[in-house]
C-alpha cells in the first residue's frame, strides 16, 4: 500500500518504521515544523522527521495544516492509498481526512473512548487506571470520535512511569497498524467512507462500555507536588509525569522521579526493598512533607496525608539524577527536615 505518514514524537518512529519494514511504500510523511530544544534552544527536527530522512521519503512540515492550500495539493498530488496518524499534534481539516480513497486511521494511546484527546498515557497513570492501551480508529473530524477497527490492552504497573509505559504503548501502535493495513486494504475504497466502515465492522465508540473521558492539556502547576495528598496520588503524579514533578528543598527545585507508596494493601506490588519498610511507620504521626527516615541504599521516607512514600531517586536543581546514598549524600537531609511549598 502506499501510505501517508503524519506524527512527531519518538512515540510515532516506531510504526513509521514497521509499515516500511512490512513492505509499504511510504510516500511522504508530515510532521511538525523543527522546534528549539535542549538547553542549547538548537533547531531540531522532530524524531519522526529524523527517521524519514533516513528512509529517504519526502517530508512536509506545516504549522498549521488547515491553513497552507499548498500543502494539501502536494499531499493530494503523491497518491496515497491511505493516511496514517500517530500523535501528530495537529487536527485534520475535513479535506485531508477525504484525499484517501481508503481513509485516514489514527493510532491512539488509550482504550477509547476513554482518555480522548492529549496526554492519554498521563492521565491514565493519574487517574489510577489499571489497564490501558492502543485502539486503531477511523478519522473523522470530531476529537478522537471514530469508531475502532481493532485494540490491544495491556496493564498499568503501580511502578510504570509514563515514560515506560509509552515506550510499551509505541510497540503495541506499530504492530496494530501493521496488522490493520491488509484489513484496510482487503476492504476497498467506498463512495461514501460508512460504507467502508461497515464493510470493515467497526465498533462505533457509543457501543464500548467505557464512559468518555477528554484528557485536558497538562498545565504548569500540575508539576508541583502536594504533601498533603495521599502517598499513593503523589506516587501516580510522580510516575505520571515523569520526569518532572517538583518539590523545593532548601530554596532549591528537587524533580523526584522514582518513588514507591508504602502501603501495606499494595505490598505484592512493590519492590522487594519497599515491602521492607512496610509498617514501620505508622501513619499520621508527622507533617506532610516531612522526612521520617533516611534509609541507606534506599533513599527518603518522607510523610504524606497518610501512609509515608519512599523517595528512590531525584534531581536537585543543578545535578544529574541520582539516587539512594548519592541522593542523601547532595541533600544532606536527616530525619525532622522539611520540603517546602512550591
Amino acid at each position: 500500500m502506499k501510505i501517508l505518514f503524519w506524527g512527531t514524537p519518538t512515540y510515532a518512529v516506531p510504526t513509521l518504521s514497521a509499515l516500511h519494514q512490512a513492505g509499504h511504500t511510504i510516500v511522504g510523511v508530515v510532521t511538525q515544523p523543527d522546534r528549539r530544544r535542549g538547553r542549547g534552544k538548537q533547531l531540531m527536527a522532530s524524531p519522526v522527521k529524523a527517521m524519514a530522512n533516513q528512509l529517504l521519503v519526502p517530508v512536509f512540515t506545516p504549522e498549521r495544516i488547515r491553513h497552507e492550500e499548498e500543502c494539501k495539493e502536494a499531499l493530494a498530488g503523491l497518491g496515497a492509498d491511505v493516511s496514517v496518524v500517530v500523535a501528530f499534534g495537529q487536527i485534520l481539516p475535513k479535506e485531508v481526512l477525504d484525499q484517501p480513497p481508503l481513509g485516514c486511521w489514527n493510532g491512539h494511546g488509550s482504550l477509547l473512548p476513554r482518555w480522548r484527546g492529549a496526554g492519554p498515557i498521563q492521565w491514565s497513570i493519574l487517574e489510577g487506571d489499571q489497564e490501558t492501551g492502543v485502539g486503531v480508529m477511523a478519522m473523522e473530524e470530531g476529537l478522537d470520535t471514530g469508531p475502532v477497527l481493532i485494540e490491544q490492552r495491556t496493564p498499568i504497573h503501580l511502578l510504570d512511569n509514563a515514560e515506560q509505559l509509552a515506550q510499551r504503548l509505541s510497540e503495541i501502535t506499530a504492530e496494530l497498524m501493521v496488522k490493520a493495513m491488509p484489513m484496510i486494504n482487503a476492504a476497498g475504497p467506498a463512495s461514501q467512507k460508512k460504507e467502508r466502515w461497515q464493510r470493515l465492522q467497526l465498533t462505533d465508540q457509543k457501543d464500548i462500555n467505557e464512559s468518555i473521558t477528554y484528557a485536558r492539556m497538562l498545565k504548569k502547576e500540575d508539576y508541583e507536588l502536594d504533601w498533603n495528598e495521599s502517598a499513593l496520588n503523589i506516587h501516580r503524579r510522580i510516575m505520571a509525569l515523569y520526569p518532572n514533578t517538583y518539590t523545593k528543598w532548601n530554596g532549591m527545585r528537587l524533580k523526584i522521579q522514582e518513588s514507591e507508596p508504602l502501603i501495606e494493601r499494595l505490598r505484592p506490588n512493590l519492590s522487594k526493598q519497599a515491602q521492607n519498610l512496610l509498617g514501620r511507620w505508622p501513619s499520621g504521626t508527622t507533617p506532610s512533607g516531612q522526612i521520617i527516615a533516611c534509609e541507606k541504599d534506599l533513599g527518603l521516607v518522607v510523610s504524606t496525608n497518610g501512609c509515608p512514600l519512599l523517595i528512590r531517586a531525584a534531581q536537585l536543581q543543578g545535578k544529574t539524577k541520582s539516587d539512594a546514598n548519592m541522593l542523601l549524600q547532595q541533600m544532606a537531609a536527616k530525619p525532622g527536615d522539611q520540603f517546602q511549598e512550591c
